[in-house]
């Protein structure tokens, strides 16, 4: 434990009484109260989540877009103005380095946000790439706080804390601005499949903006929430966690992210596996599963079709807003088809689980 990194807010969730954990080679909380309870509070009304162990890493010089371009399966050309994109990054052969979110700075600049595990690797991976570009790579991820404000009261919740137009702001759209006298960089996304606003601002100003935002927010009915929240929410909006639903030997396209492999757009790291994978067809497909018999099905569990194993659950858990068991898996591909039964086997029982069309969950529209 004493090797593991902590984020500036550490104090906070110590004193607020919050269940410590280990998680990509940090400690963070799992949770305050409940994390089914907090995993309600987030669908119901708002959760505050401190995210600070995600990394950030800028890209700054004349060939910044084109070093983008070349690290990316998405198009960098489409992250111009207020636009946030999100992509795989990977390796020649097609497997994933990591899954990130994309800002553009103004011109010739990008913040790349990285998942908390992986930001030494991918700053080193960044670097490596970058030799022959014009361009500057810098990891600022421990001078930099994250929160993730999110939930259907979060809009209410943010907007007396700031003279930005919060409301004007359009999802995976980003401004900046002064949130409680401190500059932000203020993007509306998240990872719980809720509306929602994340905050990027000095690491410093980290415990005061927690202890001020929370007390805003106290009346609208705002919680700290903890990891354990975030991946159930995430896992019933059916949103890829790196080391789960991607990693070196999962593919974009065996992710079910098409959408965000350009080939179109020329060359990448990775294009020519992709673009034979994706002629060829996927060997394996992410498939989403509700359990028909009690057991819960957890990582690596095996799935089976007619007795023989076809694959093995990637993520699963109780989803607490729809009061089932849920995983996702990764199977061959053409073995199960929507509304067939497969079999999860917990702990040498086999448990008949149905395949569903994803995600579980979808916010509902206002």
């Amino acid at each position: 434990m004493a090797d593991l990194k902590k984020t500036p807010l550490y104090g906070e969730h110590v004193a607020a009484g919050a269940k410590m954990v280990e998680f990509g080679g940090w400690l963070m909380p799992v949770q305050y109260s409940s994390i089914i309870e907090e995993h309600q509070r987030v669908r119901n009304c708002a959760g505050l989540f401190d995210v600070s162990h995600m990394g950030e890493i800028t890209i700054k010089g004349p060939d910044a877009l084109e070093l983008v371009q070349k690290l990316l399966t998405n198009d960098a050309d489409r992250a111009t103005g207020d636009r946030v994109i999100y992509s795989p990054m990977c390796y020649p052969d097609g497997g994933v380095v990591d899954d990130l979110l994309v800002y553009p700075r103004g011109e010739g600049e990008y913040l790349l946000v990285v998942n908390a595990g992986n930001i030494d690797k991918d700053f080193a991976w960044i670097q490596e790439n970058a030799s022959g570009f014009r361009v500057e790579v810098s990891n600022i991820s421990a001078a930099t706080a994250q929160l993730a404000l999110q939930g259907p009261r979060a809009l209410d919740i943010l907007r007396p804390l700031t003279r930005v137009d919060l409301a004007s702001l359009g999802y995976y759209r980003w401004t900046e601005g002064q949130v409680l006298g401190v500059h932000c960089l203020i993007s509306r996304t998240g990872y719980t499949g809720e509306d929602g606003f994340e905050l990027y601002f000095e690491a410093a100003a980290a415990p005061t903006m927690w202890r001020n935002i929370l007390a805003a927010g106290r009346e609208a009915g705002l919680v700290p929430a903890g990891l354990g929240a975030r991946d159930t929410l995430r896992l019933e909006a059916a949103l890829p966690l790196y080391g789960h639903e991607l990693g070196p030997d999962i593919s974009p396209l065996e992710a079910g992210l098409h959408r965000f492999v350009r080939l179109e757009k020329g060359e990448f790291n990775g294009r020519e596996a992709l673009a034979a994978q994706r002629e060829a067809g996927v060997r394996r497909q992410l498939v989403g599963l509700t359990m028909i018999d009690r057991g819960i099905p957890r990582p690596e569990y095996p799935v089976l079709a007619a007795g023989k194993e076809i694959g093995y659950v990637t993520s699963g858990s109780l989803a607490p807003t729809l009061g089932q068991n849920i995983a996702l898996a990764l199977v061959a591909a053409g073995t199960v088809s929507t509304g067939g039964e497969v079999e999860v086997s917990i702990r040498g029982r086999v448990n008949r689980a149905r395949v569903v069309k994803l995600p579980f969950y979808r916010r509902p529209k206002k």
